[in-house]
């Protein structure tokens, strides 16, 4: 275990969740961020001076709006530990996360700092605070998917170090930064293991490539 991530029995009760559509963070993945938002940082802040934690979830269009205008979310989503800070001259605070464990959110509890706190229940998601076990991924089917998409949105890859990456690092990488809809995203996941988030993920980029050269998707 990395000396940057806690131990299951000292993962806090409480987390601060950041909504935002469309960004994923997985287990062991890392994350750049830019906070300017006021509230946001006062939680960067707050987690500072604490655990260092905050969770990263996606607003839940599909759920109906909660109280005081607030955005429903997916009651899924996964924390990531700060392990670079910096402030800049105009004041915002420049982020890397290192995604540490999935949650569920019980209940959203009162906060004083404008960013919104939740209960949380790590149980179901303590197998990601340790490296999964070897498993069998269809990596060629997966790199080749890769490769299709990449041409077809025309992106540049180091495709070297890509057939080099370890197995967790290829999909975790490519789960968190492909431009997949919220859906997509919230789907990887939740995802119960690396098999099936490889499988998945695979699928989600060979419909992505094929809409994309059928001129569907931009």
């Amino acid at each position: 275990m990395s000396a940057f991530d806690p131990d299951f029995e000292d993962l806090p009760a409480t987390l601060p969740i950041f909504p935002l559509t469309g960004v994923l963070i997985l287990p062991r993945g890392r994350l750049p961020l830019n906070i300017f938002e006021p509230r946001y940082l006062n939680m960067v802040a707050d987690a500072m001076g604490g655990s260092r934690m905050f969770g990263m979830v996606q607003p839940s269009e599909a759920q109906a709006e909660e109280s005081e205008g607030e955005p429903a979310v997916y009651q899924t989503g996964c924390a990531g530990r700060i392990t670079h800070f910096e402030e800049t001259d105009d004041g915002r605070f420049i982020l890397s996360l290192r995604g540490v464990c999935r949650f569920r959110i019980t209940e959203e509890v009162p906060t004083t700092r404008g960013y919104r706190r939740c209960a949380v229940d790590w149980t179901p998601y303590a197998g990601d605070l340790t490296k999964p076990e070897d498993v069998t991924i269809d990596r060629e089917r997966l790199v080749a998917a890769v490769r299709t998409y990449f041409s077809a949105k025309g992106l540049e890859a180091n495709w070297e170090a890509i057939e080099k990456a370890k197995d967790e690092y290829l999909v975790t990488s490519i789960a968190m930064l492909c431009p997949f809809d919220p859906s997509e995203k919230q789907a990887l996941l939740e995802a119960a293991d690396l098999a099936v988030r490889a499988e998945l993920l695979t699928t989600i980029v060979e419909m992505a490539a094929l809409d994309n050269s059928d001129g569907v998707r931009q």
